[in-house]
């Protein structure tokens, strides 16, 4: 499943760097035209992956997921394959639009690991799963760009398609998933509002899966401008690579601390390490609105890479622990969700924050986001702590005896 990730990770990147020059060759188009159509393409797979979450982690939960991973892999091969000999944007768009009904890859496999997994080892197990993810990420966009330039756009879609067959490919032959047939079958009597209904119940998983759409809300509230913004620290000269420095900066950060992150929530609790470090994020990332040398900049994008690198194998590993097996599946589609929106909102957030404020005010607002969502969970914690107490100490109480009321008369 690593390997997969990492396949997977790195398809879906690849294409990242040259996805507007693409739209652009497809026709004689004005700029605005290509920009506004860039945003849209890129926005709609997130979209739909938005929708289609908890329903393939549903379907999971019914069926085994890694059947969804299958059809997951050969749903984004078929798709990429397909970008490759696109001969107008609409038909970039559509494919876009599918591409996004299959984008639950990553999310199914840590579900299937989770549930494969022990309690006690759940923070460290998919911590390293993730490193897989990241690692892709890292890698992706690099490879895209040079495989671009060296062969082309069409070709590059085509070669990326094969990577994802490949990750299909490792699931098929590599995995075996173990199911308990008892949780098959609550699965299948749960109804939607049912899994619903469990999770409203519970304040701190509400709290845990809605700071999932914050997070990527403050991660990707940046990155449409990161640009910009080093050009406006260190002006034009490698402004490309500059950027694409302080971009990747903050997966290396994410690479080097995911694995010790979800170690440290195994032993002394994910919640705790959660809080932490949500408000260490906020602290580290609130000097970006205040440097004034690029290389000051990298090294806060390296320290946010560090503080977040533990915040999605935890997030799945408290899942792990505060659902049953059964329906784990569709609660991770529904945290998966509002990641994907939350990846939606943060560039047009960041957009019309520095439009009307600086960019330099977009770090703030990230800063403010994530010690909101800190304090937030730390609140909702404190509360079922307390409510903890309190019903351990009812039960613990000894019974009055009830009252002799005919003695008392006498």
């Amino acid at each position: 499943m690593w390997f997969a990730n990492f396949f997977i990770a790195g398809s879906m990147t690849m294409v990242m760097p040259f996805l507007s020059l693409y739209i652009d060759s497809l026709g004689d188009f004005s700029e605005g035209y290509v920009r506004t159509w860039s945003g849209w393409t890129f926005a709609i797979t997130f979209v739909t992956a938005f929708i289609f979450s908890p329903i393939w982690g549903r379907l999971g939960d019914r069926h085994g997921r890694k059947p969804i991973l299958i059809m997951a892999s050969t749903g984004l091969a078929i798709s990429l394959f397909l970008m490759g000999h696109v001969t107008s944007v609409a038909q970039l768009f559509i494919l876009r639009f599918i591409m996004g009904v299959f984008t639950g890859f990553i999310p199914t496999s840590q579900a299937l690991i989770s549930t494969q997994t022990p309690k006690k080892v759940a923070g460290r197990v998919l911590g390293t799963l993730q490193t897989g993810s990241i690692t892709g990420t890292l890698m992706g966009p690099l490879m895209g760009g040079m495989l671009a330039d060296n062969f082309g756009f069409s070709t590059t879609f085509q070669l990326t398609s094969i990577t994802v067959f490949l990750a299909g490919l490792l699931v098929l032959f590599g995995v075996k998933e173990f199911k308990l047939e008892e949780n098959v079958e609550n699965a299948t009597n749960l109804t939607r509002r049912e899994v619903l209904q469990f999770i409203l119940k519970r304040p701190m998983l509400v709290s845990v899966i809605v700071m999932t759409m914050f997070i990527q809300i403050a991660h990707f509230a940046v990155q449409p401008i990161l640009a910009l913004y080093v050009q406006e620290l260190n002006g034009p000269a490698n402004i490309a690579f500059i950027s694409g420095l302080a971009f990747s900066i903050t997966g290396l950060g994410n690479l080097m601390m995911t694995r010790q992150w979800g170690r440290l929530g195994d032993k002394i609790g994910y919640e705790k390490i959660l809080i932490g470090l949500l408000i260490a994020a906020a602290v580290v990332y609130l000097p970006g609105a205040f440097v004034n040398e690029v290389w000051q900049l990298v090294v806060v994008r390296f320290l946010l890479g560090v503080t977040l690198g533990g915040l999605m194998p935890l997030r799945m590993a408290y899942i792990r622990q505060a659902a049953p097996i059964a329906i784990q599946g569709e609660v991770i589609g529904y945290n998966t969700s509002l990641q994907f929106l939350g990846n939606v909102i943060g560039p047009v957030l960041g957009g019309v924050i520095s439009g009307y404020y600086g960019i330099a005010s977009v770090f703030i607002f990230t800063s403010i986001m994530l010690l909101l969502s800190g304090l937030s969970l730390l609140l909702f914690y404190m509360k079922e702590k307390n409510a903890e107490k309190l019903a351990h100490s009812a039960k613990s109480k000894p019974k009055q005896p009830r009252m002799n009321l005919i003695s008392d008369k006498r």
